[in-house]
């Protein structure tokens, strides 16, 4: 039996909980398991940018031409500062302090030669500051896999690091092939393995998944060594509701469900797991179970294939109050074949994905990341059809393995007008496992709750 377990950055900064409560909380099984880190919480978000707030990293000083050099001396010492707090675990503060100050003057190296090749004029500038997102973004999880390894080891455990980021060979693997090789000849029944949550891939982890990275190596990593369950440590449960929006005791732990839910609750913003790391695991018929670290005798929420509802319930709300609804309006819509393609085309052209469509006669609306709607995407739109409209809005969703059931949209669309939100437009396919509704921003916080209420907490 074969356990792949991914720890969370919140977690990580929490790290003397993270050994009680799972590394070493089973004595008798300690040895055996590999656990996939991320960066201490905030690391990534210095060395790139934040990443909910968008607030710009050291990523950003690079790509315009700033001074990185001592922002990247500033987080040298907030990582010192991190090895500093870890001491009474065990840490060698001068092994752990020597570690992080090599690989950032080597990265502070690359970075100088990367700046003057781009002022040479001669390489395309988009492909070296690529690399640079990469090599930055490889530090944090160097970090925290080298400190959870010396700690382990300082508690008298076996103890092996991983280390993915290739920062110091220039083998041209893939990520899967870098993740095969790495793991050849590895014991992974007499110790604990501890693997950076970055991989380094000729095809760029970041280009490809970027900030979802961790978890696609997670993902690969479970599916390489054929995991019996594959475990994700948060810092909360998988609920009914975001507990911060409801209250901590209206929040149901969801407990079971599958992956098509996972997939629901990834569109709207709301990732249990990454949509990209879940397939694969999904695929090879892998189970994830998402626990709580810091509650560590709760079984947590088993996300499976094929899990269906034996009886009739919602199990999460969720949902965005950061959308736009684009409405398009054009009387030439009527009986023309193929009018949604044209549409489909300009959001190709502006690499804008919609999470909601909704259409009638006349007028098709699309709701989309609001971060994502641009002055000239939506001026090409206004320019090809008769009526354009973007409203800022919210969605808010009710997703299950089992709601197909008469009455569910009625209890759903009177939660909403008991408590006074009007449904702008609505969306629920075939399949059923996804109700969706658009509404006002200034109603999201209402209207989770109201949701929540409803169809949670009462019994349907």
């Amino acid at each position: 039996m074969i356990s792949v377990e991914k720890i969370g950055g919140t977690s990580m900064s929490r790290f003397d909980e993270v050994l009680k409560n799972i590394m070493l909380r089973d004595p008798k099984a300690v040895n055996g398991r590999v656990y996939v880190v991320s960066a201490y919480s905030g690391v990534t978000n210095q060395l790139l940018e934040h990443k909910k707030t968008g607030e710009p990293g050291i990523y950003a000083r690079f790509t315009s031409g700033g001074d990185y050099a001592t922002a990247l001396e500033g987080l040298t010492q907030k990582l010192k500062g991190i090895n500093k707090e870890l001491a009474p675990l065990g840490l060698d503060l001068a092994a752990a302090d020597g570690f992080i100050e090599k690989r950032m003057r080597e990265l502070r190296a690359y970075l100088d030669s990367m700046r003057h090749v781009l002022a040479s004029g001669y390489v395309r500038r988009e492909s070296v500051l690529l690399a640079a997102r990469e090599m930055l973004a490889a530090v944090g999880e160097a970090h925290s896999a080298f400190n959870s390894v010396e700690i382990l080891k300082a508690k008298g455990v076996k103890a092996m690091l991983l280390d993915l980021s290739g920062f110091d060979d220039d083998e041209p693997l893939t990520i899967d092939e870098r993740i095969h090789e790495s793991f050849k000849g590895v014991d992974l029944r007499s110790q604990v393995v501890v693997v950076t949550g970055y991989t380094k891939g000729v095809e760029g982890i970041m280009r490809e998944f970027d900030r979802g990275y961790s978890e696609v190596t997670f993902s690969k990593v479970a599916v390489e060594l054929k995991a019996t369950e594959a475990v994700i440590h948060k810092e909360f449960h998988l609920s009914s509701a975001d507990p911060e929006l409801v209250g901590a005791p209206n929040a149901v732990v969801v407990g079971m469900t599958n992956y098509d839910v996972a997939d629901q609750l990834a569109d709207v913003g709301m990732e249990a797991i990454h949509p990209k790391a879940s397939k694969p695991m999904e695929l090879a018929g892998i189970p994830i179970r998402l626990k709580n670290t810091f509650e560590p005798e709760h079984p947590g929420t088993l996300i499976t294939k094929d899990y269906v509802g034996t009886k009739a319930r919602i199990e999460v709300i969720a949902g965005s109050p950061k959308v736009i609804a684009v409405e398009i309006h054009d009387p030439s819509m009527v009986g023309t074949v193929g009018f949604d393609l044209g549409v489909m085309e300009i959001f190709k052209r502006h690499g804008v994905s919609y999470i909601l469509k909704a259409t009638n006669a006349n007028s098709i609306t699309h709701v989309v990341w609001e971060k994502s709607v641009s002055s000239a995407f939506l001026e090409e739109l206004e320019n090809e059809y008769e009526i354009v409209t973007a409203v800022p809005s919210a969605i808010v969703c009710v997703i299950g393995t089992n709601i197909a059931f008469p009455g569910v949209l009625a209890r759903a669309a009177q939660a909403l007008a008991d408590s006074k939100i009007n449904v702008n437009a609505f969306s629920q396919s075939l399949r059923q496992t996804n109700m969706q509704f658009v509404i006002n921003r200034d109603d999201y916080k209402k209207a989770v709750i109201a949701l929540n209420q409803a169809l949670c907490l009462e019994k349907l």
